[in-house]
């Protein structure tokens, strides 16, 4: 993936904000590439990829899933401490094991919030992802099937009512428009 290519050597250059760490957020709506775009610098880079599917409490934890990141993760990296993660496991409807955040010197975190206002200070780049309505509904249906057919709605009314808020397409240093 070229982008990865770009954005890696962009975030090269750019200084840590979490104590001796760069974190790359990743944000875009529902569907519109952010895991596989991770996946991919994060590969480029050797660094683990925090996912914000794995912190929401459920289909209602948009804000909680950033309070988790921001308290867990983010703030204790800035502080110089080792951070941990909790999963949130959707299919026992609680949070499951911790998971280490191994020391780094990159750290990618994706997904709806990774951008939010509370983490900016930490950030040393945020990636905007556009595309199509069509496109990131038929992405999402086809990555998690029809299991996430009655939560589409939900969802998208918790990304409108945070991205009102946040404002995280204004405030990012990238936008890839992904089709």
């Amino acid at each position: 993936m070229r982008q990865a290519d770009e954005i890696t050597a962009w975030l090269r250059d750019r200084p840590p904000q979490a104590g001796r760490t760069r974190i790359l957020a990743v944000e875009g709506r529902s569907g519109s590439g952010k895991s596989t775009l991770a996946a991919a610098c994060a590969n480029k880079l050797g660094a683990p990829v925090v996912r914000m599917d794995d912190l929401y409490p459920g289909w209602d934890g948009l804000s909680a899933g950033i309070d988790a990141l921001v308290e867990w993760v983010l703030r204790r990296l800035g502080a110089g401490q080792p951070a941990r993660w909790r999963r949130y496991d959707w299919h026992r409807g609680e949070y499951a094991e911790w998971h280490d955040v191994r020391a780094t010197d990159t750290l990618i975190v994706e997904g709806v919030g990774a951008g939010a206002r509370p983490a900016a200070p930490y950030l040393s780049g945020l990636i905007w992802l556009e595309a199509a309505d069509e496109i990131r509904r038929s992405r999402a249906l086809a990555r998690d099937g029809d299991s996430y057919i009655p939560h589409w709605t939900r969802w998208a009314a918790q990304e409108e009512r945070y991205y009102t808020r946040d404002d995280v397409r204004s405030r990012a240093d990238l936008t890839i428009f992904t089709d």
